[in-house]
């Protein structure tokens, strides 16, 4: 697995049926993704229930690596 990596910015695209997912790095390295409109649709749903939940209050920064 690789080094945990600093979030830049995430732009997202209409392919077909699917949904392009770019990930940009503070160093540049970009990986792009296709995703189903349910992955997303579930994705969205994490994202809603980490900003909706209590942090820690030592969490700064990003989770480590599973």
């Amino acid at each position: 697995m690789s080094a945990i990596k600093i979030l830049a910015r995430i732009l997202t695209a209409r392919v077909g049926p699917h949904i392009e997912l770019a990930v940009e790095t503070e160093t540049g390295e970009i990986l792009k993704v296709l995703a189903t409109e349910d992955q997303i649709d579930r994705l969205v749903d994490e994202l809603d229930d980490i900003l909706n939940s209590p942090g820690a209050p030592d969490d700064d920064g990003p989770p480590e690596a599973a």
